[in-house]
């Protein structure tokens, strides 16, 4: 399908190809052959054929400056001539097509034949009389009509699978449709910078047609075919294209051809586009390859070309796929990560925890298959040896069909044991799931590009931030400088500077900064002004305005095009420098960046009167500790702007960076604040108490990133931390020869929080660090967040990448897993909230699917074996297929996330599926199921006094004792279902019910529809319609299931209030040591059980009503203590408090004594002491840390009341 949409389209293009009609002096062949030369050949080509850049442009009908007018009529004759800038995709499956692939399910069509068998034998009557030997066999024939219903059953089965087929079928569908939709969002995103009506715009990559002039910069994926007009020290990354690693340098007069699919490395320019779409370079290879995954496959392996996973995921069904660049092949590790998805993911991509859920269904379902086949001999066995053994039949030709009836309705039996056993809707649940997840994330500005992090976010414990614009507000704003000797602490007035020296930084600001970085009026007015562009830029440019000054006609002067010499800002240098010639035929180079960098490079500074004066080391240190610093400690960021001056003859080698960038006359030092965003603080402590570390990983002034961290809360006064530079972190985790040392790392990384002046080498090496580690009980699932082109490294290592949507390149973007549509720290927090709920809601429904799986299958089975038919017929256990696969995983797997999730600590990669809770929750709701239906089963008929319906004849009518059964084993199974919502013990499973209307409509269809098959169902559901009291006893006995742990809980405390009551001497000597192992034991248990915290909780509250008595006996005692200064003290007996002294209850030596009351007569130093102590992980810790406390004080005995006082009497009951 893929093949023929691209054949046509490119046949569509190629009929265009002579079209000059339209005014056009190029042909789509003429330009495509143009866009396959390189280097000198290209640039003679152009020359001869077009007269260079501006012939070329002059054909094409476009200005280099201005560009297209931009008219409608224009643009669309353009996309008929030349095509759109979009590849079709392959077509999206039909419904019809889904059906088929689910009809293509095993075990259902086991069942669909089993089903067509018994439907033909029910149509087939032996010849000759009814009666004979074949009579002895139980089946009922007495009811014409009841016998002549025999096809019911089968047709029955046959209808349920077309159900269970079409659900199916539905649901893929309205996935494909919501990746369909996650698709064009991703598109969406993606824009571009083109020129037209002398305008620059944002434009997305589809609108872009051939003609355009599009503004290339810093960190673009190419979106179509172009030659270069005018660059700025532009290399290029083909790697994707050539599979040469190695920067390709651009420029027009060398080689000036630029395809799409490739990375800008550096530099910035402007470039005519010559080809969209098919006839790009990429759109060639793409159709080529068309839309299957065998051929890419092919071009993999040769190592030519990689192509991007997005297109792979659009083959699955967007409407038009944009134009998408191709994927670099850097990164070894991750692509193959990358190699693994596509060659395993080629339908859809398959999460870890999809996987593990795969496996575990695969496991369930071989077990199901042993039972079903147990389940089909014993049948089969039992028959023929009662038969033809026991009652001594002999194998009648006549009675054959009746024989094989029963071994169809065995195998049916048999086919149903398997069906409900085989947990087909666990991969399903998660796909449900994160499908959702990742629909609500679109709104809390997470834009998932792989479904996988969506879940693996969920398990992070390090997050690696950077700072602006993340943890800021990337709002820059100059609010101090040091000019002209003088450190500023606001912005001066223009009057109190040298004009020379006024100029210098205007001129300076306002030409070494990319021409698209501007201030705009504001939106609304009142409002703050629009800064567009470059932050750090749009801060020195807000200067330049704050100085009454404006950049504009200064830029007017000396347009884009003029200017001689940019040497781009990249991580590197961390610096910009742009190059002017002057009237005189001299040069001059404007620099600016980090304060201490450019500092360093600076042998002269501006004076009061924009003199230039020797500026010495010694100047310089004191400079970084007068002004740098203490700009640095407010948070400030510095920046440096200088200047030098070139003799124009020599004209200087502007390739020798080295020295170029040398020797330069500093003009000023500007601080430019950048406020931290103000929900920021609370999302870091909500990461915190949810078990994450956050770390500041910047390019910034080390004492700035300590400032920011500080009013961040990543770190605080008094802790151990560390907060070192990239230079500091080099030397700590390398050897003598340079290499990485995996064991130095370990010593450096758990402390770390603030990492500054770091390159992007040294964030890929944190994180690779921080992943590899084994230090830890778990490994470490690392988290990061990037912005620039050379970010692409890390967030490719780390286990989820977020890009940054707003200031965030392109490169970046394709190397992440979620696009922070916001740029903030806030939205990665919610992303967590979002991939652990996508786990608890798979739990949940584990919790519930297996709980049925292991009743359904049990009670077919058992009841199978002992009355020779399964108490839930085919039918009914489909219906209850349909019940715990699709209504139940789409029931549970769209519950909403609360906070509460954020209070626990990630569960780690080494977790089991099933919790011990769980597996608690599963036996005992399991269990006291069987109970129920083997009650009912047994001695149902003479509960209800109604007939029974085991050991029934062949085609005999459904019966009322059955119909109960399969009613009250729906009935636990939908209640079970909210029982499930909770899955860490919890007591209100109500608890937000409502805020989940799916749930809700789900819960109460299938009550409804329950309803309807029980009443109105008759032959085809083997039920027999029931009356209101028996309903009523069918939903009585499921209300059993909310009350069941309750009433569990309440008995375990009034046994243990008995057992207080009778033992509290023994309670008393272990209550101290009980505590403090349940303490140790909570540090490393990371599963909440509310549960065992009620029973706890009970605990304390008896402990601490005892405490509180005794407290205040001991404050009688000791006032009462004086009244007997001199006198024989009574026998101490008989208070509690003595009693525990006496030798037979006192504690050994080598057991720890914490005094029960404080000895310290200072009530608030008592409390000061509590306070002191190390919180418990468990949320009742002053509950916990009040019990831990009552253990007895054997050091000393206290006063005693006289035997007749009343106080004595309280003690003496007590």
């Amino acid at each position: 399908m893929g093949d023929m949409s691209n054949s046509g389209f490119y046949a569509k293009n190629q009929r265009n190809e002579d079209n000059h009609a339209a005014g056009f002096g190029c042909s789509v062949m003429e330009l495509r052959s143009l866009m396959e030369l390189r280097g000198t050949e290209a640039v003679v080509k152009l020359q001869e054929d077009y007269t260079g850049v501006e012939g070329l442009c002059k054909r094409l009908k476009t200005s280099p400056t201005e560009g297209l007018a931009g008219a409608q009529i224009d643009l669309d004759k353009r996309r008929e001539i030349y095509g759109k800038n979009l590849i079709p995709p392959k077509t999206p499956k039909t419904f019809l097509q889904l059906v088929w692939e689910a009809l293509q399910d095993v075990t259902l069509i086991i069942l669909e034949i089993a089903a067509l068998i018994s439907l033909g034998l029910s149509f087939y009557h032996p010849p000759g009389e009814s009666g004979g030997e074949c009579c002895k066999l139980p089946v009922s024939l007495n009811d014409e009509g009841e016998a002549d219903a025999g096809w019911i059953e089968g047709a029955a089965i046959l209808l349920s699978v077309v159900c269970v087929v079409l659900v199916t079928a539905f649901n893929d569908w309205s996935k494909e449709k919501q990746f369909r939709g996650l698709q064009s969002r991703i598109e969406q995103e993606q824009k571009f910078q083109v020129v037209r009506g002398s305008q620059v715009i944002q434009l997305p990559v589809s609108d872009i047609v051939v003609g355009d002039i599009a503004q290339i910069k810093y960190g673009d994926l190419l979106p179509a075919d172009g030659v270069l007009i005018q660059g700025n020290d532009l290399k290029i990354d083909e790697s994707s294209l050539t599979g040469e690693s190695d920067h390709v340098k651009k420029c027009a007069d060398m080689d000036p051809m630029l395809l799409s699919g490739t990375h800008v490395m550096e530099g910035s320019g402007r470039m005519v586009v010559t080809a969209v779409g098919v006839n790009s370079q990429t759109g060639i290879i793409f159709t080529l390859l068309g839309a299957g995954t065998e051929e890419e496959e092919k071009k993999e392996k040769k190592g030519k070309i990689i192509i991007s996973w997005n297109y792979l995921k659009k083959q699955d069904g967007a409407a038009a796929m944009e134009m998408q660049p191709l994927k670099s092949a850097e990164g070894g590790e991750s692509d193959e990560k990358e190699k693994k998805k596509r060659v395993h993911g080629s339908k859809k991509e398959k999460s870890v925890l999809q996987g593990k859920l795969t496996k575990l269904a695969v496991q369930i379902g071989k077990a199901g298959l042993l039972m079903s086949a147990i389940t089909v001999i014993i049948l089969v066995l039992y028959f023929a040896i009662d038969n033809f053994v026991l009652q001594k039949q002999p194998w009648l030709p006549e009675c054959t069909p009746i024989y094989v009836q029963y071994f169809v309705k065995f195998f049916i039996i048999g086919v149903t044991v398997l069906v409900v056993a085989v947990p087909e809707g666990l991969p399903l649940a998660v796909t449900i799931s994160l499908a959702y997840s990742v629909k609500k994330m679109m709104k809390d500005n997470n834009l998932v590009r792989h479904l996988d992090a969506c879940e693996t976010m969920g398990n992070a414990t390090a997050i690696c931030s950077d700072k602006t614009g993340t943890l800021t507000t990337n709002r820059m704003t100059a609010v101090q400088c040091y000019m002209g000797d003088v450190h500023y602490r606001e912005i001066p007035d223009p009057g109190a500077l040298s004009p020379k020296l006024l100029d210098l930084l205007v001129n300076s600001i306002s030409l070494n900064s990319a021409y698209t970085t501007k201030i705009l009026p504001p939106d609304k007015e009142g409002g703050l002004p629009k800064q567009v562009g470059n932050k750090t830029e749009c801060g020195l440019l807000g200067l330049v305005l704050d100085l009454k000054r404006d950049y504009q006609p200064i830029r007017n002067q000396i347009p884009e095009e003029k200017l001689y010499k940019v040497y781009t800002f990249n991580s590197s240098r961390k610096s910009m420098s742009t190059v002017i010639k002057l009237s005189d035929g001299n040069f001059r180079m404007y620099s600016k960046g980090a304060s201490e960098i450019v500092l360093k490079k600076c042998n002269h500074i501006l004076n009061e009167v924009g003199e230039a004066r020797v500026f010495r080391p010694r100047d310089k240190d004191e400079m970084v500790k007068k002004v740098i610093e203490p700009m640095a400690c407010e948070g400030l960021r510095t920046i440096c702007v200088a200047y030098r001056d070139f003799s124009g003859d020599p004209e200087p080698n502007w390739d020798d960076e080295t020295n170029i960038l040398n020797n330069l006359t500093a003009i000023c030092v500007v601080g430019i604040e950048d406020p931290v965003r103000p929900e920021v603080p609370d999302a870091i402590l909500k990461c915190q108490r949810a078990g994450i570390t956050v770390r500041m990983v910047t390019g910034d002034n080390i004492n700035t990133a300590r400032a920011i961290a500080i009013k961040c809360g990543i770190i605080h006064p008094g802790e151990d931390f560390l907060c070192i530079d990239g230079k500091e972190f080099n030397r700590r985790i390398r050897n003598e020869k340079g290499e990485v040392e995996q064991e130095r790392m370990d010593k450096v990384w758990p402390k770390l929080r603030v990492l500054a002046r770091s390159s992007p080498t040294d964030k890929h090496t944190l994180v690779k660090g921080i992943i590899d580690s084994t230090i830890a009980d778990q490994r470490q699932v690392v988290a990061v967040t990037g912005d620039g082109t050379n970010d692409g490294p890390a967030l490719k290592k780390a286990d989820v990448g977020f890009a940054m949507g707003i200031a965030g390149t392109d490169v970046a973007k394709e190397a992440s897993d979620i696009i922070l549509t916001d740029d903030n720290f806030s939205s990665i927090v919610k992303a967590v909230m979002w991939g652990r709920n996508v786990y608890d809601s798979i739990s949940k429904f584990l919790q519930f699917q297996l709980t049925v799986n292991v009743v359904a299958v049990i009670v077919a089975f058992t009841g199978a074996c002992i009355t020779q038919d399964s108490p839930l017929k085919a039918v009914q256990m489909l219906w209850v297929n349909l019940i715990m696969d699709t209504f139940a995983s789409l029931a549970l797997a769209t519950e909403p996330p609360t906070e509460s999730l954020l209070m626990r600590k990630p569960y780690g990669r080494n977790k089991p599926l099933i919790s011990s809770t769980m597996t608690k929750n599963i036996l005992g709701h399991g269990v006291f199921q069987l109970i129920i239906i083997f009650t009912l089963l047994f001695v149902g008929e003479k509960i209800f006094d109604i007939d029974s319906g085991r050991n029934a004849p062949l085609n005999s009518p459904p019966s009322e004792h059955y119909t109960i059964i399969f009613n009250t084993f729906v009935m636990m199974q939908l209640f079970n279902e909210i029982n499930a919502r909770k899955i860490h013990g919890e007591r209100n499973v109500f608890d937000g019910i409502f805020r989940n209307p799916i749930f809700c409509s789900i819960v109460f269809g299938t009550f409804a529809m329950q309803i309807v098959i029980v009443q109105f169902g008759g032959k085809p559901f083997s039920c027999q319609p029931l009356n209101l009291e028996k309903w009523m006893w069918c939903v009585t006995c499921q209300l059993i299931c909310f009350c069941l742990p309750t009433v569990l809980v309440f008995l375990l405390l009034f046994l243990f209030f008995l057992f207080t009551m009778f033992y509290s001497s023994s309670v008393y000597l272990c209550c101290s040591s009980v505590f403090s192992m349940e303490e140790d034991a909570n540090e490393d248990n990371e599963e909440i059980d509310h549960a065992e915290r009620e029973l706890r909780r009970g605990q304390i509250l008896w402990f601490r009503g005892l405490n509180r008595i005794q407290t205040q006996i001991r404050v009688v005692n000791a006032f009462r203590s004086s009244l007997y200064e001199g006198l024989e003290k009574p026998d101490p007996r008989s208070s509690i408090h003595n009693f525990m002294t006496h030798p037979e209850f006192r504690i050994e030596d080598s057991t720890p004594n914490i005094p029960l009351i404080d000895d310290t007569d200072d009530d608030s130093a008592r409390r000061r002491k509590y306070s002191s102590q190390p919180s418990s992980p468990n949320k009742n810790n002053n509950a916990i840390d009040s019990g831990i406390n009552l253990t007895i004080d054997t050091s000393k005995s206290a006063a005693s009341s006289s035997p007749a006082s009343p106080l004595h009497s309280l003690e003496t009951s007590l």
